[in-house]
């Protein structure tokens, strides 16, 4: 069978006609499609950190909340598998599966790091105050002790692996009446992590945090 293609030239609004097999002209098209593919995962990777204040609400930290931008590749269970090992390879444990509640809220006790692997959402960081930030499949983002955020609408399945350094517990704070000052001692007792979820022991955070 022949595949007939038509080529048109702006120059002379002249048609040349070509001929091609039917399997080159699949494998080309098969080649094509793979490419426009993969430019959804090959976005360049890129670290943004960002620095809320006190709003008399939500406490935040003297410490960035970091997004490593397009981190890693892999989607679905294969990439929520992925986070899990990678976050416990480098000592941040007690994972769960799940999204992000969808009121400002904050933890106290620990920090906490959230990697992305289905989907995308619009975040608050921050508290009322503070900043939204898109976010999708691929990020990861961690999280100082006392940092507001919240989910304000998501699509496509959206899927969050969370962790915390050491596998600590976690407690959920909401910037209410009452909360303070017993969250503020609690925030300034969380041990600096010994190591970023993402890049270990010489990296990230480590390095971010102590700048």
């Amino acid at each position: 069978m022949v595949v007939v293609c038509l080529e048109v030239y702006n120059s002379n609004k002249t048609i040349k006609i070509k001929t091609m097999n039917r399997k080159h002209f699949l494998m080309g098209l098969s080649a094509m499609v793979g490419g426009l593919s993969a430019l959804g995962k090959n976005r360049e990777s890129s670290t943004e950190t960002f620095n809320f204040k006190d709003d008399g609400k939500i406490p935040n930290s003297k410490y960035p909340l970091i997004i490593y931008h397009n981190a890693f590749t892999e989607r679905g269970p294969e990439g929520a598998a992925w986070l899990e090992n990678k976050f416990a390879q480098n000592n941040w444990s007690n994972s769960w599966r799940n999204g992000v509640y969808l009121f400002h809220h904050y933890h106290s006790i620990s920090h906490e790091v959230l990697g992305i692997f289905n989907g995308s959402a619009l975040l608050h960081l921050g508290g009322e105050q503070g900043k939204k930030i898109k976010v999708q499949a691929g990020d990861i983002i961690v999280i100082p002790a006392g940092v507001g955020h919240k989910n304000l609408g998501d699509e496509n399945d959206f899927g969050v692996v969370g962790a915390y350094p050491g596998g600590h517990s976690w407690d959920l704070l909401k910037g209410l009446p009452g909360e303070r000052p017993q969250a503020d001692k609690n925030i300034s007792a969380v041990q600096f992590p010994s190591t970023d979820p993402l890049f270990g022991k010489n990296d990230g955070l480590i390095k971010i945090w102590r700048s």
